[in-house]
């Protein structure tokens, strides 16, 4: 009652119109008990029950370009992610330093052909991801947004991050 009848509403008319709706309305309730408000079903059981069929959506789609571009460069996000912290983790833990490591490699005798495939697998994630980035950069320009030249520079791209990663291997 003090809502309706302080300043807060100003307009007559409407303070009027609030009391009579306030005094005309009734509620009614009804107790239930704990337990029929639980669900004793999973949302699978109840589908199953009702006759659901579970909808089958990654499985009816054809891979196409763009979603594998999408999820690798995702991929290559959180594997560059997991190399950092891994590599952090790893200095602060050991008790050598970088050195060490270095020759316990060159201590493996590897061939040069063997040790620049290492590098390239190693160096891929970082070719991959910073050249889909420069990509995504052009599109944020609103740039090469038409599906032909997002399949064209899709396939620039994957030829660009090889280039870019053999560089890195032979280095």
């Amino acid at each position: 009652r003090y809502a309706l009848s302080s300043s807060l509403i100003r307009s007559p008319a409407l303070r009027q119109g609030l009391q009579m709706a306030a005094a005309n309305r009734q509620v009614s309730l009804k107790v239930v008990s704990v337990a029929s408000t639980q669900k004793d079903e999973t949302f699978f059981e109840k589908n199953q029950r009702l006759g659901r069929k579970m909808s089958p959506h990654l499985t009816i789609y054809q891979p196409q370009l763009t979603s594998l571009l999408s999820v690798t460069h995702r991929g290559t996000g959180m594997a560059m992610a997991a190399g950092v912290w891994a590599l952090g983790l790893g200095a602060l833990i050991s008790s050598h330093d970088i050195s060490h490591y270095v020759t316990m490699v060159e201590g493996l005798q590897l061939s040069s052909a063997s040790l620049t495939a290492i590098k390239f697998i190693i160096a891929y994630p970082l070719g991959y991801h910073t050249a889909n980035g420069i990509r995504h950069l052009l599109w944020d320009t609103g740039r090469f947004l038409k599906i032909k030249e997002v399949y064209s520079t899709g396939y620039a791209m994957i030829a660009t991050s090889f280039i870019l990663t053999a560089i890195l291997a032979l280095l």
